[in-house]
C-alpha cells in the first residue's frame, strides 16, 4: 500500500536552475558572504596546489644537489603555506557556515510567519509533523548545501582545473597518462552515483515511516498501555528500525564501493606513473622530484572525484527540500484582510446600536470534500444578549464558533459582526472583537503568568491578572501552587486538570476582553465541583458581552437569553427554556433523553 510519506519523499535531480535561482534570491541580503567565499576558494586551491611544486624543488634543486640551507628556506616556505591553508580552510568554513545558518533563520523566519497566516482548513489538511519536517529538518538539507554541496563542488572545480593546468604544464605526455583512467572512473562513479540514489531514497522512505509510527505511538501511549498493546507495537516498531537498518547497510555498501573504486582507479593511475614517469626518469625527459609532483598532483586529482557520491547526494537532498520549502511558502492563505477593510473597533463601535453583535444570513458551509454541515443557517445575536446553542453531535455547533472568527470561509451567504460582512474586517480586528473559549483549552509551556499574559495587547499588571483569576474562580488553585502564577505548565497543559485548564482558559479571555465570544462545550468532561467553579467563572465572563455559549450539558444553558436548536444543518427552533419545553420539539426530546440519563 501507498503511503502519504512514499510521495513525499520521491526524489527529483540534483541540480535545478530553478530552484537555484530562488535559492539565491533567498541568499542575496548576504552577498558580500558569498563575494568573501568566492575571493577564499582560488586563494584556498592554490596555498594547496603550490605543495607538490615545493616538494619538486625541494628534491631536484637542494635534496639531490645536497643544499640544505636552500632546503631549509623550501621547509620554512612550505611550513607557511601549510599554515596559510589551514588558515584559509578554517576561514572559508566559517564563512559558509555563517552563510548556511543566516540563510537558514531567514527561511525559518519566513516559514514561520506564513504559518501563522494560514487558515484552519490547512492544518486540517496538513499533518503537523510533516509542517515541522519543512521548517526543521528540510531547511537543516538546504544548510548543508552551502556547508557541503555547491560550496564543496566549486571548491573541487577549482582545484580539479588547477591540478590539470600544472599537470599539463609540466609534463603533458604523464599528464594524458594520468587521464586515460578518467573514463574508467566516470563510468564506475554513474553506476555508483545511480545505485546510491535509489538506495538513498529508500533510506528517505523508510525513516519517514519510522517517524511517523514514532510520533503516533508516542502520543497515543496511554492507549497502547490502556489495552496492553506494547509486544505489538515493539514488533511493528522493530519491523520498521529493521527497514531502516537494511536500507542503510545498502546505502551504506554503494558508497564503500564507490570509494574503494576510486581509490582502485587512483592507486592503478599511480601504478601507471610510477611505470611510464620512472622510465622519463632514467631517459632523462622528467625529474625525480617532477616524478613525485605529479603522484601528489594525482591524489589530489582523484580526491574530489572519490568525494562525489556524498556531494551529490547532498545536492539532491538539498534540491528536494528547497522544492518542499518553496512549495509550502508559494501556498498562499486561502482567508485573508481585504486591501482596505471597511470594518475596525471604532467604526464598528458606532454601529453596533443599530445591528446585531453577529449575525448569520443564510449560511450554508461544508468542509473540503465532505457534505454540507450548515444549510440556509440563519440567527441573530443582539448586543448584550446571551445565547445558547444546542443540538446533537456533529450537527455543527462548533462550526458556527468557528466562522464566527474567520477560521474557515462560508460557501453561501454572510456571516456579519457589527452589521459588516467578517470577510470586509481586518482578521486582527475581527478576532479582537471576537473571542473563542474552546472545547479543549489550549496551553502552552511555559509558566501559568506566560499563558495568561498572552491575551493582552501590552503588558499586563499584576492587579489585572489577579482579578482576572478571582473572576474566572481560578485564583485559589493557583495560589496554593508552590511557585503561584509562576508555577510551571507543562505540553499542552498535561500537569494540570482539564477543569484547571479550562479556568485558566476563561482568564486569559476576561484579560482579553473582547466585545462578542463563543464558549465551546465549556463544562464537557469535567467533575461537578469543577463544573460549578466553570458556570460561576463563565456568569462573569459573560456579563455586559454578546454571546453564544454551546452546551450538551443543558442545564448549565437554563438561564439564557434565547436558547437555538440546531439540527441537520438548520436552525429549527429558538425560544427560552420553558417555552421550548412546552413546545414538545427537538429541544423537548433532548431535555428529556438527558434528564433520564442524569436521573438513572
Amino acid at each position: 500500500m501507498t503511503r502519504p510519506e512514499d510521495h513525499d519523499e520521491i526524489l527529483g535531480k540534483a541540480y535545478d536552475a530553478r530552484l537555484m535561482g530562488r535559492l539565491w534570491a533567498v541568499t542575496r541580503p548576504h552577498k558580500q558572504l558569498v563575494l568573501i567565499s568566492l575571493a577564499l576558494f582560488p586563494l584556498t586551491a592554490a596555498a594547496e596546489l603550490v605543495q607538490p611544486y615545493l616538494i619538486k624543488v625541494a628534491i631536484d634543486h637542494h635534496i639531490l644537489a645536497g643544499d640544505w640551507i636552500g632546503l631549509s628556506r623550501v621547509a620554512g616556505l612550505f611550513l607557511l603555506t601549510l599554515v596559510a591553508l589551514y588558515a584559509l580552510r578554517a576561514g572559508l568554513a566559517y564563512v559558509t557556515q555563517l552563510t548556511g545558518q543566516r540563510v537558514m533563520h531567514d527561511l525559518r523566519q519566513a516559514l514561520f510567519a506564513h504559518l501563522q497566516r494560514q487558515d484552519s482548513a490547512f492544518f486540517d489538511r496538513n499533518p503537523v509533523g510533516r509542517l515541522m519536517t519543512r521548517v526543521l529538518n528540510d531547511v537543516e538539507a538546504i544548510n548543508e548545501l552551502f556547508t557541503s554541496g555547491v560550496v564543496a563542488i566549486v571548491g573541487d572545480v577549482v582545484t580539479l582545473t588547477g591540478v590539470v593546468v600544472i599537470l599539463l604544464s609540466l609534463n603533458w605526455k604523464l599528464a594524458l597518462v594520468t587521464f586515460a583512467l578518467v573514463p574508467l572512473l566516470v563510468l564506475g562513479a554513474a553506476y555508483f552515483r545511480l545505485r546510491a540514489r535509489e538506495s538513498y531514497r529508500a533510506v528517505r522512505l523508510q525513516l519517514a515511516r519510522l517517524n511517523a509510527f514514532l510520533q503516533e505511538s508516542l502520543q497515543g501511549m496511554t492507549v497502547i498501555q490502556l489495552f496492553a498493546r506494547e509486544p505489538q507495537e515493539a514488533a511493528a516498531f522493530a519491523g520498521l528500525n529493521g527497514g531502516l537498518r537494511a536500507a542503510q547497510f545498502r546505502s551504506t555498501i554503494y558508497e564503500a564501493s564507490l570509494y574503494a573504486a576510486v581509490e582502485a582507479i587512483g592507486s592503478a593511475a599511480v601504478a601507471l606513473l610510477l611505470w611510464y614517469g620512472g622510465g622519463e626518469v632514467l631517459a632523462g625527459a622528467l625529474t625525480f622530484g617532477g616524478l613525485v609532483a605529479f603522484i601528489e598532483y594525482t591524489s589530489r586529482f582523484f580526491l574530489p572525484i572519490r568525494d562525489l557520491g556524498a556531494k551529490y547526494t547532498v545536492m539532491q537532498a538539498a534540491m528536494v527540500s528547497s522544492e518542499r520549502v518553496f512549495g509550502l511558502l508559494d501556498t498562499p492563505p486561502a482567508i485573508t484582510s481585504p486591501p482596505a477593510p471597511s470594518a475596525r473597533p471604532s467604526s464598528v463601535a458606532r454601529s453596533v446600536a443599530a445591528a446585531p453583535a453577529v449575525e448569520f444570513r443564510d449560511v450554508s458551509f461544508a468542509y473540503p470534500g465532505g457534505d454540507w454541515v450548515l444549510r440556509h443557517c440563519s440567527f441573530a445575536i443582539g448586543e448584550g444578549e446571551r445565547v445558547a446553542l444546542v443540538g446533537p453531535t456533529g450537527e455543527g455547533k462548533s462550526t458556527i464558533a468557528r466562522l464566527m472568527i474567520r477560521a474557515y470561509e462560508v460557501a453561501e451567504g454572510q456571516v456579519l459582526v457589527g452589521g459588516v460582512d467578517v470577510r470586509e474586517w481586518e482578521l486582527r480586528a475581527l478576532r479582537r472583537q471576537v473571542g473563542l473559549v474552546p472545547q479543549e483549552a489550549f496551553l502552552f509551556a511555559g509558566s501559568i503568568r506566560e499563558n495568561l499574559v498572552l491575551a493582552g495587547d501590552g503588558a499586563v499588571s499584576a492587579e489585572e491578572l489577579a482579578r482576572a483569576l478571582e473572576r474566572a474562580q481560578a485564583a485559589r488553585f493557583v495560589t496554593a501552587l508552590p511557585q503561584g502564577l509562576d508555577a510551571d505548565v507543562r505540553e499542552r497543559g498535561v500537569n494540570l486538570s482539564h477543569g484547571q485548564r479550562q479556568l485558566l482558559a476563561i482568564a486569559r479571555a476576561l484579560i482579553y476582553n473582547p466585545r462578542v465570544l463563543a464558549l465551546d462545550e465549556a463544562t464537557s468532561s469535567v467533575d461537578p465541583e469543577s463544573e460549578a467553579l466553570i458556570r460561576a467563572a463563565m456568569m462573569a465572563l459573560l456579563a455586559g458581552r454578546a454571546s453564544l455559549v454551546i452546551a450538551h450539558r443543558l442545564s448549565t444553558i437554563q438561564n439564557a437569553d434565547r436558547i437555538l436548536v440546531l439540527h441537520k444543518g438548520r436552525m429549527r427552533e429558538s425560544g427560552k427554556h420553558a417555552a421550548l419545553l412546552a413546545a414538545g420539539g427537538i429541544y423537548a426530546r433532548l431535555y428529556e433523553l438527558q434528564f433520564g440519563r442524569e436521573t438513572a
